[in-house]
């Protein structure tokens, strides 16, 4: 092996080691939702938000600060949502679900799950 092919077989190693450290996990797609929620100017719409249970609610942050949708009692939070950032949550059981962002306390909403709807 002459010395510029070991530099190039060296240089193509790094390469590729340097591209599998900096390969991040692939997002999930966002599935089908009955219902999507926006965060605008430090307000989440529509609220109240009456849905099914069963029924999967998109939360999109279109505001430029990071939020979050966190449960009152606890029972979801969604962590930090950047610009654009979506999450999803399924709601399965029917209640009022009262939510804020952590960030920004006095942002606050509420989703409405009834009884699941009848098939047709």
């Amino acid at each position: 092996m002459t010395y510029m092919s070991k530099i190039s077989s060296g240089l193509r190693s790094t390469l590729l080691a340097i591209a599998l450290a900096t390969t991040t996990a692939a997002t999930p797609p966002l599935l089908p939702s009955v219902a999507t929620v926006h965060i605008k100017d430090f307000k989440y719409n529509p609220t109240p938000l009456k849905i099914h249970a069963g029924d999967r609610v998109t939360f999109v942050n279109d505001d430029d600060d990071a939020h979050t949708v966190t449960a009152s009692d606890k029972s979801f939070d969604s962590a930090g949502l950047d610009t654009h950032d979506t999450w999803q949550r399924v709601f399965t059981k029917p209640g009022t679900y009262s939510y804020f962002c952590e960030l920004h306390p006095y942002m606050k909403a509420t989703i409405i799950v009834l009884p699941a709807a009848p098939v047709k």
